[in-house]
């Protein structure tokens, strides 16, 4: 049964109850809209078709990202970066500020076509996966009724999977430029990498094809030498996983437990260093080698190769690891083994053979 109440001047409270249903209530400005809207809630007690928005229309979009990076993002790996995504999420309120009962595709839409403007499509569908899981968490787990408009919204074109292949002139440079610059007499540093863990690590990542956040977690208590292998207890796929260790990836171990001191050879992390130190050493790594390679065609009076160490991520290190495991093991299982991937179709964005390896191989 619906009534209606006048409250104020300018106000009209609408409320719907019927047994075994939460009551409804609703305010308007002017009666005619409280009349259509008691009609419509009737009409869905009556068929049956009846949802309860009031926690819809309470809550904002910014509400359930908030709740959502509160109490579900710090349960996962990626926690920082997803909280990290929230927050740029939330400085767009055309977008956050609206009540999620009046979310719909166009508002996604629009606020898509302003981001792309700002970032690249793949970070973009990143934003859209993070807006996508705590709508669908909400109506799961928090009784919220929204109706998610991530489905009807066209997304970005995927980024092409990355090819990228270092030559063997490029690992010169790059790991020339990765050794450690000395402290000099008047207190300042030589050219070169100031953090001594850099280089073992990058050789280390094209030898074994690890991910940068499972060679930073790794642990001397999990490397054996004589068996010449390394446990990984976590790895991003939730899975554990025995990485196999060449001959050169246990000497590069070897000379780490030298770095590490007679104290943290056998325990402790195998790289005392953090990921920000790693990103911006690379970094600035990549900028010598470019810097050295231009001077030294220069004095060589040399043409310099077009593209030398340009567009690369430290993430390029497991694609070239990947070609190059190839080539030693032809089983592609065998392969995914030491890569750690589930799935042989992502397997194969990492093998980037050279044509003119295979052209060898072709005789």
């Amino acid at each position: 049964m619906g009534t209606i109440t006048k409250r104020g001047e300018l106000q009209w409270q609408a409320k719907v109850r019927r047994r075994g249903f939460p009551a409804q209530s609703r305010t308007f400005s002017y009666k005619e809209d409280a009349e259509r809207w008691v009609r419509a809630m009737e009409r869905e007690l009556e068929t049956t078709g009846f949802i309860d928005r009031r926690e819809a229309e309470r809550n904002t979009l910014a509400d359930i990202l908030l709740r959502y990076e509160k109490e579900v993002t710090p349960q996962k790996k990626s926690a920082v970066m997803e909280s990290t995504k929230i927050k740029l999420l939330l400085r767009d309120a055309a977008l956050t500020q609206i009540k999620t009962s009046a979310l719909s595709s166009s508002i996604v839409a629009a606020w898509r076509d302003r981001r792309l403007k700002q970032v690249s499509g793949a970070t973009v569908n990143r934003e859209i996966d993070i807006l996508s899981a705590a709508i669908n968490h909400a109506r799961r787990e928090w009784g919220i009724h929204i109706e998610n408009p991530i489905p009807l919204v066209r997304r970005p074109e995927k980024a092409k999977a990355r090819d990228r292949r270092f030559s063997d002139e490029e690992m010169v440079y790059l790991l020339a430029a990765l050794t450690g610059g000395e402290r000099l007499s008047d207190g300042t540093f030589s050219k070169g990498a100031r953090n001594p863990w850099l280089q073992p690590l990058v050789e280390l990542a094209v030898e074994t094809a690890m991910r940068r956040g499972e060679l930073l977690s790794l642990r001397w208590e999990c490397v054996n030498l004589d068996r010449q292998t390394a446990f990984l207890p976590d790895t991003k796929n939730g899975d554990s996983r025995m990485v196999p260790l060449s001959r050169k990836a246990v000497a590069i171990l070897q000379e780490l437990q030298g770095l590490a001191g007679a104290n943290n050879a056998h325990e402790g992390p195998v790289f005392q260093t953090t990921a920000m130190a790693l990103r911006k050493g690379f970094k600035r790594a990549l900028e010598r080698a470019q810097q050295q390679y231009k001077e030294d065609c220069r004095a060589a009076s040399k043409r310099p190769v077009r593209g030398f160490l340009e567009d690369v991520h430290f993430h390029d290190t497991r694609h070239e690891a990947a070609s190059r495991l190839s080539e030693k093991l032809s089983n592609v299982l065998e392969l995914s083994a030491v890569t750690g991937h589930k799935d042989l179709r992502m397997l194969k964005r990492y093998y980037h053979p050279r044509a003119e390896d295979l052209a060898k191989k072709l005789g």
